[in-house]
């Protein structure tokens, strides 16, 4: 297949994101956050390998009894992790959990910050939840939220070479193909995707929306 020009590439990807739009919108974040920075911020750390339904049953315990960076920050790690022990990895997050509450109130008066490079000094935080965290509780769009389903699709649909895995330099390809205005809701919309149509394993290509223009689909044919 012959190498694609820049231009051909990001009118597929502007394709692409025009029927992930009409078949997912504009999808809300599916973990509760009550409108909460810190709250989502947790929530998306409680998220890594389990699903987010998962989360979201053991939250409203845990906001219960550690409604703000303060409280959190004097929970004992034991007692987290009690409340929390329905989810993946809970021991481990538990700490995690103390330790960003604990650099929340100790480094930044006790209130989130909202900077995408200071995010990223919490304890545990990475490019991935900062995006997020920026995008959903701040409502400033500052990258895309690379996660398992995100690198996977990029790869099917060419957007990124075949040979590139780490997550940071897909989602700088990816910034290079889409306008700021549609980093916010990929993931969402990609995650979705991956989940229905392009799985892992076995994705469905015989009902995929995106089959005409996508080079995995059309190289196996």
């Amino acid at each position: 297949m012959a190498r694609e020009s820049k231009k051909s590439k990001v009118e597929r990807a502007l394709e692409v994101e025009r029927r992930m739009d009409a078949r997912y919108g504009s999808r809300t974040c599916p973990l509760d956050f009550w409108g909460d920075p810190f709250k989502l911020l947790i929530a998306v750390m409680l998220s890594a390998q389990t699903t987010d339904k998962s989360v979201n049953k053991v939250t409203p315990l845990l906001w219960e009894k550690y409604p703000t960076p303060l409280d959190l920050s004097f929970a004992n790690p034991t007692d987290v992790a009690n409340i929390i022990s329905r989810i993946g990895l809970y021991r481990v997050k538990s700490e995690r959990c103390v330790a960003i509450a604990d650099a929340i109130v100790n480094d930044y008066g006790g209130e989130v910050p909202c900077d995408f490079e200071e995010l990223q000094k919490l304890p545990g935080v990475g490019r991935k939840t900062a995006n997020i965290v920026m995008n959903e509780g701040f409502g400033k769009p500052c990258g895309i939220a690379v996660d398992t389903h995100v690198n996977r699709i990029a790869h099917m649909l060419s957007f990124v070479p075949r040979d590139m895995k780490d997550p940071n330099k897909v989602e700088a390809e990816l910034l290079k193909i889409y306008p700021q205005e549609f980093w916010g809701k990929i993931n969402h919309q990609w995650v979705l995707f991956g989940r229905e149509v392009c799985i892992a394993r076995h994705p469905k290509c015989d009902v995929c929306p995106l089959s005409d223009i996508c080079p995995s689909e059309i190289l196996a044919d």
